[in-house]
């Protein structure tokens, strides 16, 4: 631990913000925060993909980089002479054909165009290993940080990645800390050089540091969900306020889809979030007395829709960064006559429409050579498709991560083990659970994890825990992603198979071009 305070004390920054005046007995901050951006770079329909022009031109979408830049840009002038900061909880890559074609370069330009004050790292920022958030860090002006992490062993982000940044804000000290999901060895790629440590004692030991140096505001920006925000914000002394990501919930006072409130308060400490996509941007509101203590926490999420004219400027770079993608996201591929529903609530909890679809493609396209099973991590499903037609732009809003198809043969104990490590995190909406095809089973949630699973069939008949299966997932799950390690062993293991986007657009291909959605009782919640 010491040496973790010391790498926090080298990095903490001051950077000087806003022109309100701190006032004797009370001072006032205005948090503008978002997360989970997932690469929305252009706008997104009410299905969380990308929003088509005409859409677009009829005010049926939301969010997109020109519209954050409108809404915060107001924002900022109409809180002139407050003391105002602007935050992102992390989760910038990865989610569009933006992301697939320029690697974090969008992103980095986008946010600089809008104005951020820090960002924290999230999971997916490692998405393609250390070197792409190193990149990025190059590329923008603001800081970021994630107080649990210690990159002192990696070259490529020693030095770039800090504990923690004091903001000055109207004459006071304004401390932000952070923390990343400890899980994100299993979720994303961030190599062996970077080190994870616990949340809480990270989060507790950077609030005691910037105490001793005499900041009485600080806010956690985390990038862990909002059940570990929760347990933070009661474990941890000293945090006025969570500013949350990851888990992509909503906390809305207006909005009848909200989950919590806004803020929810967990004892006298807030704790907010913002959904995802750029579809809401938080306003908290704070009152601090003379101490330093909240006296009043306020606010709520904004829905960002056409109501928001998009900013000139930036709409007309997006549609420039856009072009040289534009011809593959217009190939029609075919059609549907419902709408597939690949919602994360509903795909990382029970079977859904999507999970068949994405997994009955994956053993469709390898059953000739005796695979029996597909297993599909709900988490790899990032929107759903409305009815009508279906373009590639679509399935790689699907499907943005670039995995390819990947075959093995292992025991049905291990697939057993695979659904129960699956299902172990249910309740935290974790993207493990495993969306099937060739197989059915039972799971019973309020059990206890690793014992959840029941009432496994392969082909009609109960699994032969001593038998062996030929398995198709994609790569990411393959070597072990998600918690499924039982698969980075398995044997007669292929991972170069093609693309799963292309597995899909051809399977739907294959059916003349139109698909029905559909779920059928493989999966069953007790």
């Amino acid at each position: 631990m010491k040496k973790l305070l010391t790498i926090a004390a080298a990095l903490a920054m001051t950077t000087t913000l806003g022109t309100g005046m701190a006032v004797a007995d009370n001072y006032t901050l205005h948090i503008l925060h978002i997360n989970d951006l997932h690469s929305r770079i252009e706008p997104i329909s009410r299905f969380d993909g990308t929003c088509g022009a005409e859409d677009d031109a009829e005010g049926k979408c939301f969010g997109g980089a020109a519209r954050l830049k409108t809404f915060l840009d107001a924002k900022r002038a109409e809180l002139a002479g407050e003391n105002v900061i602007t935050l992102d909880a992390g989760d910038q890559f990865q989610g569009s054909l933006m992301y697939t074609t320029y690697k974090g370069a969008v992103e980095a330009e986008m946010m600089e165009a809008i104005g951020f004050d820090v960002m924290a790292v999230g999971n997916h920022e490692f998405d393609d290993g250390p070197e792409k958030l190193a990149e990025f860090i190059d590329m923008v002006s603001f800081p970021v940080i994630s107080g649990n992490l210690d990159v002192s062993q990696s070259n490529l982000l020693n030095g770039k990645v800090g504990n923690h940044v004091v903001l000055e804000v109207g004459g006071q000290k304004i401390g932000i800390i952070s923390a990343l999901a400890t899980d994100t060895v299993e979720t994303s790629s961030p190599g062996p050089n970077v080190i994870f440590q616990n949340e809480i004692d990270a989060l507790a030991a950077d609030v005691a540091t910037l105490e001793a140096e005499g900041v009485s505001k600080i806010i956690a920006l985390n990038h862990v969900g909002a059940p570990k925000d929760f347990a933070i914000a009661e474990a941890v002394d000293g945090i006025d306020a969570v500013v949350g990501g990851h888990s992509h919930t909503l906390f809305s006072n207006s909005d009848e889809g909200a989950l919590f409130s806004y803020p929810h308060m967990i004892g006298d400490t807030p704790v907010v979030q913002a959904r995802a996509y750029g579809k809401y941007v938080g306003h908290l509101v704070l009152e601090f007395d003379a101490d330093g203590n909240v006296t009043s926490a306020t606010g709520d999420t904004v829905l960002i829709d056409a109501s928001v004219t998009p900013d000139a400027a930036i709409a007309a770079r997006v549609a420039e960064l856009a072009g040289p993608i534009e011809e593959l996201k217009a190939q029609v591929i075919g059609d549907t006559t419902a709408f597939i529903e690949g919602d994360r609530a509903v795909c990382r909890a029970v079977e859904c429409a999507m999970g068949n679809l994405v997994a009955d493609a994956l053993l469709d396209r390898v059953k000739s050579q005796g695979v029996q099973v597909a297993i599909q991590n709900g988490g790899g499903l990032r929107a759903s498709i409305d009815a009508g037609e279906i373009t590639m732009g679509e399935v790689l809003t699907v499907l943005p991560f670039q995995n390819t198809l990947a075959t093995f043969t292992t025991t049905g104990a291990n697939i057993v083990a695979a659904l129960e490590n699956g299902v172990s995190q249910v309740e935290e909406g974790a993207g493990r659970f495993p969306q099937v095809s060739g197989m059915t089973y039972a799971f019973d949630a309020s059990a206890a994890p690793g014992s959840r699973v029941s009432d496994v069939m392969v082909g009609g008949a109960p699994i032969d825990l001593a038998a062996t299966y030929g398995v198709v997932t994609n790569n990411y799950m393959r070597n072990g992603g998600d918690g499924y390690a039982m698969f980075a062993t398995a044997t007669d293991a292929y991972d170069f198979g093609p693309g799963v986007e292309q597995v899909l657009a051809d399977y739907i291909a294959a059916k003349g071009g139109s698909y029905t959605p559909y779920t059928d009782g493989r999966i069953t919640a007790k």
